[in-house]
């Protein structure tokens, strides 16, 4: 993409309204506008990244078994009458009224909807286990709707629901999911932490919340800092191995980890001194499992082996992949911008041409962005004619974790400069060598 041909409205100055890091930086790039209180319009750079961390959500979902499909964000209030939520939800719930006088919703969630087409659907036992899930806009009518994309009224969210014949079964589910998240989390650059935490109006006695550590954070955590360091990294899980995933759940959730509400000072007391440790985190995703409160109160049954009707099990499990940008950005960023893990980076590298109009240069640039897009590697150029500071703070604004500087001076000697945005250091290169590092650090991303 050429930086003349796109539409990238970045800001000098902060934005009054931006409280906290990600907000302004998210503003600044060009990312979002706000169109109304916590509901943002995505412009193509933040679009391109919520598209991103939602591909890498889609590929471990599938990699763990689980099915896609497409639920609408309005829902008839009965489904949630049936559930006995419709009166308890509160006044997050955006209730609408159609012209035909029906009484609709804005899906906050969709337990009532998810299992509503189950018992449709599915009758027997020799169906299951069945984990089906969606990434659909939400809406809950936020109070003080604030920081952005962090706390907004309208956001995507990754869904999921699965339905087993027993607890042990839906436990499996749980772990499954856990193992997952664990893996989406890490293909973001993120650490996550499961915490044990308070179920809410999902219902449910276990559930966990993935929280990442920031001083920004709407939560207080208390936890024993070696839970940072352990990593999954490129280990084969097999998650149909129920004693395999659970053997990982135990190594990532032994160790404390609580956010207040289900935080136990006694317990936490007993971490070693050295490793007691209480911050802030942003709830990133959070899994439930809650047996058979849906399926018992909306008739979801399946038939067993001996020919009886059982209801499900059931639990959801959920990832909030706008808020993920904001939990990104707050994660990973400097005084000059935004820092991209590569794994959700918009663009994996920058071109920068320090003099627009000079032949060698403009030459130079424009075989660098044919040669990294024959690689699979569609860079971000900037052609335009400005000077080259108002071209290195674009760039480190808006985050790009690479970045090639192409000059004349550079070019009599036959390089240009490869640039790491996370570390600031700089290396001369031949253009090809410069092209063949960055797809090698792209490799399987």
């Amino acid at each position: 993409m050429r930086l003349t041909r796109y539409f990238l409205p970045v800001l000098k100055e902060n934005p009054a309204e931006a409280q906290i890091v990600s907000h302004r930086y998210m503003l600044r790039a060009g990312m979002i506008k706000q169109q109304a209180a916590g509901i943002y319009s995505w412009l193509p750079l933040g679009y391109r990244v919520l598209k991103r961390i939602e591909e890498i959500v889609h590929q471990e979902q599938v990699r763990a078994g689980h099915i896609p499909l497409l639920m609408p964000t309005l829902q008839p209030a009965d489904l949630w009458r049936e559930s006995g939520r419709y009166d308890d939800y509160g006044q997050e719930m955006l209730r609408i009224t159609d012209r035909q006088k029906r009484e609709m919703l804005y899906g906050p969630t969709n337990e009532e909807m998810i299992t509503d087409i189950f018992r449709s659907h599915v009758n027997s036992y020799k169906d299951l286990p069945l984990t089906l899930y969606h990434i659909q806009w939400k809406f809950r009518d936020e109070m003080r709707p604030r920081f952005g994309v962090m706390r907004g009224r309208e956001f995507l969210m990754k869904d999921g629901y699965n339905f087993d014949i027993d607890r042990d079964a839906a436990l499996h589910a749980y772990n499954r999911h856990m193992v997952s998240y664990l893996r989406t989390y890490e293909r973001m650059g993120l650490t996550a932490i499961p915490m044990r935490a308070a179920s809410g109006p999902i219902g449910g006695d276990n559930t966990h919340e993935f929280l990442v550590l920031a001083q920004t954070g709407e939560s207080e955590v208390f936890y024993d800092d070696r839970v940072t360091g352990l990593k999954l990294g490129a280990r084969d899980i097999d998650y149909d191995d129920r004693a395999q995933v659970a053997k990982v759940c135990e190594e990532f959730t032994t160790l404390y980890a609580r956010t207040d509400e289900t935080h136990d000072e006694a317990v936490f007391n007993a971490v070693p001194e050295a490793h007691r440790k209480v911050g802030r985190g942003i709830e990133v995703g959070q899994i439930f499992y809650f047996g058979t409160k849906y399926s018992e109160a909306m008739g979801a049954t399946v038939v067993t082996p001996d020919g009886s009707r059982v209801p499900v099990e059931m639990g959801s499990h959920g990832i909030g992949v706008s808020r993920l940008l904001g939990a990104i950005i707050e994660a990973s960023h400097d005084d000059k911008g935004i820092i991209w893990p590569e794994g959700v980076t918009p663009f994996p590298v920058g071109i920068v041409n320090l003099k627009q109009g000079d032949g060698a240069a403009d030459a130079a640039c424009e075989g660098l962005y044919k040669a990294l897009a024959a690689k699979g590697l569609e860079a971000l150029y900037d052609d335009r004619d400005e000077r080259a500071g108002a071209k290195f703070a674009t760039m480190d604004l808006i985050g790009l974790p690479w970045r090639i500087t192409v000059g004349p001076r550079g070019l009599a000697n036959g390089v240009v400069e490869l640039t790491s945005r996370r570390t600031g250091e700089s290396e001369e290169m031949s253009p090809e060598a410069a092209v063949d590092r960055l797809v090698q650090i792209y490799a399987g991303r």
